[in-house]
């Protein structure tokens, strides 16, 4: 069980991770709007465009991962926490006042760059707070709140938009919320007085957690490398058309267009995701992470299928079966990069670990724009989820318990 000291700990990196999918979610939940104004004759450009702009932000969140994680071990995860709020709350404002697409493009690719410090940061602290024991669990917690922020993008896009708003007022709201926490983090690097001695590890409780008895498996880590950037294409060409994707659904509700429930529809799907984190860090077993992992990967490859055809209300059950199956991955596949890695360089290799899963992975982002048919692009990713799965299975052989211990 945690301890009542890092389970509020845990609450509050829980929250900035919320935070740090609602700013990854922004741009896919007013993509259509963004799209329109920049490209009003030509609805497959805008898409393009979105894509290119989506890949982008992306694309910064992943690779700037790995110097985050280098500064994380060096000058500590709760400074570098607030460094990523309040600059994500700075560049919200700027792409608010964007007017040109250069303008657009740099303020999103700075924007990517301070999310990018949240993961490895966030992670590592969470890593660090609690033990082989207890780290699947909270990351569950973790796991929650991010798909609650995923699922509130949308949804706050929602509520701005269909009341006469625009895109621009959305950037102005979500400034908001990170000033804030990042005050709190700011405040919190300040108080800990520990902060300037820390030189391997991001939290000054470090030493009072008892070792794990996993030892680093640098192959295995290579693999599960291998693994983050394959589900990182899934990830990216899912999320960053998913209320384009179910704007087709037939509905009509007072004056709103359909593209307005698009992000109400997108919103109730992602929320089911909060279930498979859930249920991932209740039933996750530190011995039988792998196999549990190659499973949740292989049972979405149907679901993929199944996106690649369903029409009208099938979309949104189909988003929502694969929502609840894909985000279960998360808390196994992070606590499976702290079961292969040593805790002095637990932050670096989150850093790598997010180069690979949201770096390379944002290239998916692009594919789905320049995609041609919904057959191309989940067919597709149904195929990159069975080699996902297959390199899983290879991690299972590798660690699986030896007869004597199961006997």
């Amino acid at each position: 069980m945690l301890s009542s000291a890092a389970f509020r700990l845990i609450l509050l990196i829980s929250c900035a991770h919320a935070l740090v999918h609602i700013y990854e979610l922004s741009l896919p939940s007013v993509e259509q709007e963004i799209a329109l104004e920049f490209h009003p004759n030509d609805p497959s450009a805008g898409k393009e465009f979105t894509g290119l702009l989506s890949n982008s932000w992306r694309l910064m969140w992943g690779f700037g991962a790995l110097l985050a994680g280098w500064l994380v071990d060096r000058i500590g995860g709760k400074s570098m926490l607030a460094i990523y709020l309040l600059g994500c709350s700075i560049t919200c404002g700027s792409i608010a006042m964007s007017s040109s697409v250069p303008s657009l493009f740099g303020t999103m690719i700075l924007m990517g760059s301070f999310a990018s410090i949240y993961h490895p940061a966030g992670l590592a602290l969470i890593s660090h707070e609690t033990s082989a024991a207890n780290r699947t669990q909270a990351l569950g917690l973790h796991g929650i709140l991010g798909s609650l922020g995923i699922a509130s993008a949308p949804f706050i896009a929602w509520a701005i938009v269909s009341t006469g708003f625009n895109w621009r007022n959305y950037y102005w709201i979500l400034a908001l919320p990170a000033a804030v926490f990042g005050a709190v983090f700011f405040w919190l690097a300040i108080k800990d007085k520990r902060i300037a001695q820390r030189t391997t590890t991001a939290t000054s409780q470090t030493k009072d957690l008892p070792e794990d008895n996993e030892e680093t498996c640098w192959p295995s880590f290579v693999v599960l490398l291998i693994i983050a950037m394959l589900q990182g294409l899934v990830y990216a060409a899912m999320m960053s058309f998913l209320p384009r994707y179910l704007s087709v659904v037939e509905i009509r509700l007072g004056n709103a267009s359909d593209p307005h429930y698009g992000k109400v529809l997108a919103a109730g799907v992602l929320a089911i995701g909060c279930l498979g984190q859930y249920l991932a860090g209740r039933f996750g077993r530190s011995s039988v992470l792998e196999r549990q992992l190659s499973s949740v990967m292989l049972a979405s490859v149907p679901l993929l299928l199944w996106l690649a055809f369903a029409g009208s209300w099938w979309r949104v059950l189909a988003a929502g079966a694969f929502a609840l199956v894909h985000f279960m991955n998360q808390p196994l596949y992070n606590s499976l990069v702290a079961k292969y890695t040593p805790a002095s360089r637990r932050s670096l290799c989150y850093g790598v670990n997010f180069v690979m899963g949201f770096g390379m992975g944002s290239f998916g982002a692009a594919f789905a724009a320049f995609a041609k048919t919904e057959w191309l692009t989940y067919g597709s990713l149904a195929g990159v989820s069975t080699l996902s799965a297959a390199l899983g299975y290879v991690l299972w052989r590798w660690h699986r318990p030896s007869p004597l211990y199961r006997s």
